[in-house]
């Protein structure tokens, strides 16, 4: 099993703040422009609603970050195979998937893997 890290537990306890009270809206609807943009264009459809505005509209966006990956650094992945490819490539690096909704903009860290040749399994 690969190596992650999962915030579901800081995405619930962020939920249940807002709906407590203890946040704004506007504090966790605060997705980055471009984070919408790539929620919009290749973003991975989730089977659920969002948390906040209840539209069916969340995606998951990865990024991957590694000192070896060069131009591939901090940019999104687009496909699986592309995930795939860097995994047999690079001997290690971060990837990082993040929930986003593209209606309301809400947007939470999900989940930090570790990938390459080192973590393959």
């Amino acid at each position: 099993m690969r190596q992650h890290v999962d915030y579901a537990l800081a995405r619930r306890a962020v939920l249940r703040d807002l709906r407590a009270g203890r946040l704004d809206r506007e504090d966790v609807c605060d997705a980055h422009p471009e984070l919408l943009r790539a929620g919009r264009h290749i973003g991975e459809p989730v089977a659920r609603d969002c948390p906040v505005c209840a539209h069916r509209s969340l995606r998951l966006v990865s990024y991957v970050y590694g000192d070896a990956l060069a131009r591939a650094n901090g940019r999104c992945i687009t496909s699986p195979s592309e995930l795939e490819r860097l995994d047999t490539t690079h001997e290690e690096f971060t990837r990082y998937v993040v929930e986003v909704c593209v209606d309301c903009h809400w947007n939470h860290l999900q989940r930090h893997e570790l990938h390459g040749r080192r973590h393959a399994g």
